[in-house]
């Protein structure tokens, strides 16, 4: 007697962020896959479902002095200080070398030091081919100023993404920090100013002293702390918000598995950034990808769209 094969159809990995179709949830996050072409020796990063490029300011920055850089228990300090060409650079050099090697939408992390610098930046960046969000990053805790002052104020966030508002059409998704009292207060302002969108978290602000020197490690003595060991208050911060706000949220902090996906999703994300893992490992992504149809199947999910809100 002939025995059929079951018909067993392949997971669903594809989402959709503020408007965005994405073939699967899997996004470098910012500072951690510089701007993807790169890392084109490892893999094809065609399978990624976005890049989230290096956080990029209106002028050209050197970043903070050396050294940046202290490893941590599950998880590293960085004071890397938004490093970047400044925005016509990566707009006339970065982006075109960036799309020859991925095909698929791309984010644009955008800082600043000024609501005008924010504007401006994106009023530039708007309307450049492949890129279809908007990353607002008002979270950075290495650099003086900025990003820090804005992120940690409801008034200050919902003045940016105003003025944001004023000059792209583009989906504006904003970086939260979780350095705050009540993460849920400033999400409640970036969706009340016009946010189409939320990233959650952005580094922890932590420091490590060397006992030899007794100094700090990193010269500018504090810095963003990321990795594993961040991974619960991602969760728990990304839960607290997706459920209090409407638009969708993405998740970063800590994810290194598929099964790290699974759970940033069922916490209410749309989507997952992976950061320090792509530190670790260039391939971190790729594996991840890969791995998520039988953690689906293990668990039970046949799209990821059912997941989240």
């Amino acid at each position: 007697m002939e025995v059929k094969e079951k018909n067993i159809m392949a997971p669903d990995l594809s989402v959709e962020v503020a408007g965005v179709k994405l073939k699967n949830p899997v996004i470098p996050a910012s500072g951690c896959f510089g701007y993807g072409y790169g890392m084109t020796e490892y893999y094809d990063i065609d399978i990624l479902g976005s890049i989230s490029f290096k956080g990029t300011t209106l002028h050209p920055r050197f970043g903070n002095p050396l050294p940046r850089a202290a490893e941590c228990t599950s998880g590293m300090i960085n004071s890397v200080g938004l490093q970047n060409p400044g925005i016509d650079a990566v707009i006339a050099e970065e982006l075109p070398r960036m799309r020859e090697a991925f095909h698929g939408p791309i984010i644009a992390n955008i800082s600043g030091f000024s609501v005008d610098e924010y504007r401006e930046c994106c009023r530039r960046i708007t309307g450049e081919k492949q890129v279809e969000i908007i990353e607002l990053n008002v979270s950075c805790p290495n650099v003086h100023g900025g990003g820090m002052s804005f992120g940690t104020c409801p008034a200050s966030v919902a003045e940016v993404v105003k003025a944001v508002k004023e000059v792209s059409d583009l989906p504006l998704v904003v970086k939260l920090s979780p350095n705050v009292t009540d993460i849920v207060e400033i999400a409640r302002a970036a969706e009340d100013a016009g946010a189409d969108g939320l990233c959650l978290i952005n580094t922890l602000l932590g420091m490590r002293i060397d006992l030899r020197t007794r100094k700090p490690v990193v010269a500018n003595v504090m810095g963003g702390f990321s990795g594993q060991a961040v991974f619960p208050v991602a969760v728990r911060m990304v839960y607290q918000v997706s459920q209090a706000c409407k638009i969708p949220v993405i998740g970063c902090g800590g994810v290194s598995t598929a099964e790290d996906v699974l759970e940033m999703m069922m916490a209410g994300a749309k989507a997952v950034e992976v950061g320090t893992a792509n530190l670790l490992s260039p391939w971190a992504c790729r594996d991840i990808i890969e791995a998520l149809p039988a953690a689906m199947q293990k668990y039970n999910i046949s799209s990821l769209s059912e997941l989240g809100k």
